[in-house]
């Protein structure tokens, strides 16, 4: 848990500010995983922190959402084209 909450300072992903009358706080909480090996030994133990999105209100806490997922195939295009190119990667 320590290490996860000194990445979030140390890259700023969020600050802390006032709660507001009337606007809906949205909690967060802790997921904790137990990763493994191949053999099936303990590799390390992983902590999350994770925002509780279900209590959120379309049109009052968001409007739109974005996730920053790259398609695979859009990945193999900007590859294909970049040999194509000559450019080394």
């Amino acid at each position: 848990m320590d290490e996860e909450y000194q990445a979030l300072m140390k890259n700023k992903t969020w600050h802390l500010v006032p709660a507001n009358s009337g606007k809906n706080i949205i909690d967060c909480k802790w997921v904790y995983r137990i990763k493994k090996k191949a053999d099936g030994s303990i590799d390390r133990y992983k902590a999350r922190l994770v925002a509780k999105g279900f209590k959120q209100r379309y049109g009052i806490d968001y409007e739109d959402t974005f996730s920053p997922v790259v398609k695979a195939a859009t990945i193999r295009l900007v590859l294909s084209i970049a040999v194509s190119r000559g450019w080394s990667l």
